[in-house]
């Protein structure tokens, strides 16, 4: 706690740019810069930074060109690449992943790192029992510390849709891990072609061919709703991706597994009702008070032959999951037409709690 009051040099590794590790990247750059720490940046890739991060980017930049090699290390990226750390301090790890198991190499690249950061307590419970029953390692639980990330509160502000029909949405890169199989038929469930819904899909999928992107767009244009279905383009920058949301309604995200789920606490932070699975990292901000949840009755396989291949489990989503959604969907529409669907304040409250700055703050905790 003493480190709180006093500046520390960070060397952080990580990408910045609009995907998931570059916007968590950029968020807690900047969020250290502001705490007054000197950051010192190398970064993943090629960096997309929003000119609002300029400041605290250039500084972290200017401090990457002479780093303190003695200084802690985080890298911010994938369980299966924990190796390369700047300098000789600290190295500590910050992954963050979907899956209840590891394979050989991750194990390999998670036993490196003096410490761990995760997102969830799920996620520390899962490198706990991983790393002390495959690597044999010990008292795993001191080194393993939970920093849950957080939302851009003065981006995701709260508003109520000035749409007349009620306008469901999910966003998130082309998935089943995402439920993306099965959102358009839960939506089929709980309408028809009478009613005055929509449901919105930003979900083009930056990894794939076009072929690809294409052939989830297919399956839900030729759905038995399909007609009511709108694909929205890939947003260039948060406040875009704000700008969609103000307009829906409702999100929906029937994640299999999740390592953390940013979209579904920007819904959160927008005032947006949200309906979502009870399981994995999400289930950190998630409850039955800011979310209409769906119950997981047991675990399966984690298959889809692009991404998985049985290394782990998620969720389990069959008929009664389904239809739990649809039931959550047309509670939503009945208080929508009875002019009844107010700002999901419980879902406010909750991205207040998960903000950046606290999320720095815990990491400053941990070292």
């Amino acid at each position: 706690m003493a480190f709180l009051d006093s500046t520390l040099d960070i060397n952080l590794v990580t990408p910045l740019n609009q995907l998931g590790y570059g916007i968590v990247g950029i968020n807690i750059m900047d969020a250290l810069t502001k705490m007054g720490h000197n950051v010192a940046i190398s970064v993943l890739g090629q960096p997309q930074v929003p000119h609002s991060y300029s400041e605290s980017f250039k500084e972290a930049v200017n401090n990457g060109q002479k780093p303190d090699f003695e200084a802690p290390c985080i890298r911010i990226w994938h369980q299966n690449d924990m190796s390369l750390f700047i300098g000789n301090g600290l190295k500590i790890g910050f992954p963050i992943f979907e899956l209840d198991r590891f394979t050989d190499i991750e194990i390999h690249h998670l036993s490196y790192p003096d410490k761990l950061l995760v997102c969830s307590q799920w996620a520390k419970d899962i490198v706990v029992k991983e790393l002390e029953s495959k690597a044999g390692k010990k008292n795993v639980a001191d080194n393993v510390h939970v920093v849950p990330l957080g939302v851009d509160r003065d981006i995701f502000r709260e508003n109520i849709s000035p749409r007349k029909e009620t306008t469901f949405f999910n966003c998130g890169k082309w998935e089943k891990r995402k439920g993306h199989d099965i959102i358009h038929e839960a939506f089929a469930r709980a309408f028809t072609a009478d009613d005055d819904v929509e449901l919105w899909m930003m979900c083009e999928n930056p990894f794939f061919e076009s072929e690809q992107n294409f052939h989830w767009e297919r399956e839900y244009r030729g759905s038995k709703l399909g007609d009511k279905i709108r694909i929205i383009p890939r947003q260039p920058t948060q406040q875009e991706v704000h700008e969609v949301m103000s307009q829906v309604d409702c999100g929906v995200f029937p994640s299999r597994a999740e390592g953390w789920n940013l979209e579904l606490l920007e819904m959160m932070s927008c005032g947006k009702h949200v309906i979502a699975t009870e399981y994995s990292a999400h289930t950190e901000f998630c409850n039955s008070d800011n979310c209409k949840l769906v119950s997981i009755d047991e675990t399966e396989s984690a298959e889809d032959g692009v991404w998985f291949f049985g290394q782990g489990e998620w969720a389990k989503i069959g008929d009664k999951q389904i239809d739990q959604i649809a039931e959550h969907m047309k509670a939503i529409h009945e208080l929508k037409q009875k002019d009844e669907l107010k700002i999901n304040q419980e879902g406010i409250e909750t991205a207040k709690k998960f903000s950046w700055d606290n999320a720095a703050k815990e990491i400053i905790n941990a070292l």
